[in-house]
């Protein structure tokens, strides 16, 4: 069977453009997939076009919009993720505008489709104090405790996503003055982070003990599971989801709702903005490409702020009005004075 335009023009977008000219994570690809899988799914169930006769004819502003209605209706999926399915369509779209120019007046009737107004998802973090409690959890005495306190420490010391904690090799560690790391985010872009002396002096320690301070060990992820493969997201996301209930239970007070891995990121920036680290300086730790994203951390600085002088006040200032200001002729022959 002759592949259609349709298919052909994906599989370039998704095999060839993303990663080689767009230079984008694996992960990104993925969401893109899965955006265009559940698009087949849909219009193979409720436009009866099968995937393989699915045309660039067929991607249009009306199918795009059902679609999308589909998914938070059918699929009960919230605006947020309708964004997301959005954005790759509308990524897919930019590309046909420049591969395929007899397609762009279809393409920008989709790209005239906005993104819909979402709720904004509560940033959580954790205080000093509970992130010390939170540290303090995983057993030392066990060689699984100590690989797991050295991947909850740096993934709180330097800031990183969980991604980025996953693809760390050996070689992306420094533990001689200044001590560093090595991370590689989205869009393939990498950062160089400073760590703190205990957390250069633990990650030696980690070092030393699995062997892999010798050259031929540089490759080498540097967090493995009992396979000896490098642990996946869902394996990190599993301890910490671990040590987190564990210490929830303990001392319920000192934690927010949600602890996820992000969480770390998000107290990291907020323990630097009340250390008085300049704004810009957090962007470039936490590898955001714009100031805007880091500014999050300002107002949540500045919420914290106002309730701790609420807590604090003391009532000088009354609330209310002398009586003369309450006399309402006293006020009109007052203001008559300045005519």
């Amino acid at each position: 069977m002759k592949p259609t335009d349709f298919a052909y023009h994906l599989t370039s977008f998704l095999s060839r453009y993303m990663p080689g000219t767009m230079g984008l994570s694996p992960n990104t690809i993925m969401s893109y997939r899965d955006t265009f899988h559940l698009l087949l799914e849909f219009c193979c169930e409720q436009k009866k076009i099968a995937a393989e006769k699915m045309t660039l004819g067929d991607l249009n502003k009306k199918l795009v919009e059902e679609y999308l209605d589909w998914i938070e209706k059918k699929r009960n999926c919230k605006a947020s993720t309708r964004n997301v399915r959005l954005a790759a369509i509308h990524a897919f779209c930019r590309y046909l505008q420049i591969e395929f120019p007899d397609y762009i007046y279809p393409a920008q009737q989709i790209l005239a489709i906005p993104v819909k107004k979402a709720k904004k998802a509560t940033v959580e973090y954790m205080t000093l104090d509970a992130m010390k409690y939170l540290l303090e959890t995983p057993d030392s005495k066990t060689k699984e405790g100590r690989r797991d306190l050295v991947l909850l420490s740096l993934l709180y010391d330097s800031g990183a996503r969980v991604q980025e904690l996953a693809d760390l090799r050996v070689s992306d560690v420094r533990v001689a003055k200044p001590a560093t790391v090595k991370l590689t985010g989205k869009g393939r872009k990498s950062r160089i982070v400073p760590l703190m002396k205990p957390m250069a002096t633990l990650l030696e320690q980690y070092l030393i003990e699995n062997g892999w301070t010798d050259p031929c060990a540089r490759d080498y992820p540097l967090f493995q599971n009992r396979s000896k493969s490098k642990l996946t997201r869902e394996g990190i996301s599993y301890i910490v989801k671990k040590y987190a209930d564990e210490a929830i239970q303990k001392a319920p007070e000192l934690f927010p709702d949600k602890l996820s891995p992000h969480c770390y990121r998000h107290s990291k920036a907020v323990h630097l903005l009340q250390s008085g680290v300049n704004l810009i300086y957090i962007r470039d730790f936490l590898g955001h490409v714009d100031i805007q994203t880091t500014e999050i951390y300002a107002r949540i600085d500045g919420e914290m702020k106002r309730k701790a002088l609420e807590k604090s006040t003391n009532n000088v200032v009354s609330d209310k009005l002398p009586e003369w200001q309450s006399n309402a002729g006293l006020m009109n022959w007052l203001k008559g004075l300045g005519k």
